[in-house]
């Protein structure tokens, strides 16, 4: 009997769903690797109000501005706890974390949804016979319950997140989504809208695309030397 990976979808395009690719910018590539927060989903105003509220309720932690709980987004929670709050004592973790989830999860009414044309944009690329991945700083049980909100799981084939691997920028992720695909290196893509993204593709030796609707702007993102900088995923089809 033949057990599928948790981590991989058996969707795959048919002889007549592929076309040529309209970009020339991922006409290079066969394998596209999304970021998940703040590159598909619109999900950075829930994550630093819960961040905010995490840190209040810990009632241990000092309080920071939206612009610095954002440079965490990307990474896993622990790795990013300690960038938060490095002088801070790690007792204090299992109670910010806890009342992370329950903010971002239950608590937490700030909207968070597929950016406009993402799942379009998705589905056409599947459809002209790129394959897609996500390689993610949320929880494999985030991710899940993401994708399950918005009917995106059978758009990837492989998804990867930091509490089953490396923690962003460690190259260990992007090295297993590669090897569950089987697809060379100099033919896969990194999407993302962070440093943390950017570096991870450096660091796997991978091209990488930056977008510039999530955390940080085209300026910084630049300095990694990307393939394009992107203002609408909308643009890897048009």
């Amino acid at each position: 009997m033949t057990v599928e990976s948790p981590f991989t979808s058996p969707w795959q395009p048919g002889a007549s769903e592929i076309k040529q690719p309209s970009n020339s910018v991922i006409a290079p590539y066969s394998l596209l690797i999304f970021d998940w927060d703040g590159t598909v989903m619109d999900s950075i105003g829930r994550i630093v109000s819960s961040l905010d509220a995490a840190a209040r309720l810990t009632e241990q932690l000092p309080i920071l501005p939206p612009e610095r709980l954002q440079t965490m987004i990307g990474l896993s929670l622990e790795k990013g706890y300690q960038r938060l709050y490095p002088d801070a004592d790690p007792a204090w973790y299992a109670d910010w974390i806890q009342h992370y989830r329950q903010q971002f999860v239950y608590d937490n009414p700030t909207p968070c949804q597929l950016y406009p044309g993402v799942k379009n944009t998705l589905i056409s690329l599947r459809a002209q016979g790129f394959t897609l991945a996500v390689a993610t700083g949320k929880s494999r049980a985030g991710l899940a319950r993401a994708m399950a909100e918005t009917g995106t799981h059978d758009l990837f084939s492989v998804t990867r997140c930091a509490d089953e691997t490396a923690s962003k920028p460690d190259p260990q992720m992007l090295d297993e989504v590669l090897a569950q695909t089987g697809i060379p290196r100099d033919k896969a893509l990194m999407i993302g809208d962070t440093g943390h993204d950017m570096q991870l593709a450096i660091n796997a030796d991978m091209a990488r695309l930056a977008v510039t609707w999530g955390v940080e702007g085209a300026a910084s993102l630049s300095t990694y030397e990307p393939v394009a900088v992107l203002n609408s995923l909308n643009e890897l089809v048009s």
